[in-house]
């Protein structure tokens, strides 16, 4: 019986009812079931979209306003704007614009959060991770791994800005998030530049080496020039009808994910296509690394350019469309909801 069709005695019955197992903290399903068991998903994030050109000012100011020492990480957080004040881009994920100033150091630590960086704008910076240095460049994706001691430094003459992903709010949900700060601003240097790259991502591991299925990737810089290499050689054959030319970061040890928690992708789109709607239950961040287009995400529409950033929301359908030979990279929580048994798709 609907609660329409109630008497109002009977109305007055279950509210009086309500209240006294309120008193014990007790609450009925049946008055929340439609919304916690729903017959498809329904994110409560709305589609979004930064756009570098007009955000680059902001970033800068705030290298004027507060050192990079000082913040311990300087960067300015990516809401979604149905999650203001929650410091989430999606329900899973975090997403940010750190900038690190010449001659700056943003000093070592570790966390358990596992964290993605994606280089934007700028040369001249290095993450280090673990003892070893990466140069950072454009298009770079780079990890440091949960509890992975890493610093930035910029030794060059110009700003440089990444794209910080990580899975703060996963960590934060499961109530086991633990920091800790470094005895030195900067790591000693163990290894030479290009170290795990060579030992773990060369298609060979050290000879002992033996990873468990979900253990983070040892290789934590995927060069941008790799990947553009690699898409525009499968670019060479037919495009899939709703990605283009679409490619997934791996762990080369393993073949999963680099990160337990976040999966990185990315794509080629050729100038003039168009993709076939499709949709998935993970929320995806993109971002426009070269090319220009449009973003069609439900009823919303965004022209993408060179830096923008937008989100996807889970079961949002998708479809791009690239005005110039285009190339995009995402990251979402693919992983964890593959380990659960919840990821879905659907291609229209």
């Amino acid at each position: 019986m609907h609660a329409a069709a109630l008497t109002p005695d009977a109305q007055a019955a279950r509210s009086a009812f309500y209240e006294r197992i309120g008193a014990r903290n007790m609450t009925p399903l049946w008055e929340v079931l439609g919304a916690l068991v729903p017959p498809q998903p329904r994110s409560p994030l709305q589609a979004a979209l930064w756009r570098y050109s007009e955000l680059r000012e902001q970033v800068m100011e705030a290298g004027r306003l507060i050192t990079a020492e000082e913040a311990e990480r300087r960067v300015l957080i990516l809401e979604n704007p149905a999650l203001r004040g929650n410091s989430s881009i999606t329900q899973s994920l975090y997403a940010g614009l750190q900038l690190i100033m010449p001659g700056e150091v943003a000093p070592a630590h570790r966390h358990t959060q596992s964290a993605l960086r994606l280089v934007l704008d700028g040369e001249g910076a290095y993450t280090a991770v673990d003892g070893e240095r990466t140069t950072m460049r454009r298009g770079d994706f780079i990890i440091t791994p949960a509890w992975t001691f890493h610093d930035h430094g910029n030794l060059g003459k110009a700003p440089v800005v990444w794209l910080d992903g990580l899975d703060i709010p996963i960590v934060r949900f499961f109530d086991a998030g633990f920091a800790e700060k470094g005895e030195a601003h900067t790591q000693a240097i163990q290894r030479a530049e290009g170290d795990a790259l060579a030992r773990y991502g060369a298609n060979m591991v050290p000879v002992d080496y033996q990873p468990r299925p979900a253990d983070p990737t040892r290789v934590f810089v995927y060069p941008f020039e790799r990947t553009r290499d690699a898409l525009l050689s499968v670019a060479k054959g037919q495009p899939d009808d709703h990605f283009g030319h679409k490619l997934r970061y791996v762990n080369p040890a393993t073949g999963a994910s680099p990160m337990p928690t976040i999966g990185a992708f990315s794509q080629w789109l050729p100038k003039g296509f168009e993709t076939r709607p499709y949709r998935s239950t993970d929320s995806t961040v993109y971002v426009c690394l070269e090319g220009r287009g449009q973003a069609c995400i439900g009823e919303q529409t965004f022209a993408v350019q060179e830096n923008d950033i937008f989100v996807v929301p889970s079961w949002h359908a998708l479809q791009l469309r690239a005005d110039r030979d285009t190339l995009l990279f995402s990251f979402s929580d693919r992983p964890v909801q593959q380990a659960l048994g919840l990821w879905r798709d659907q291609r229209n």
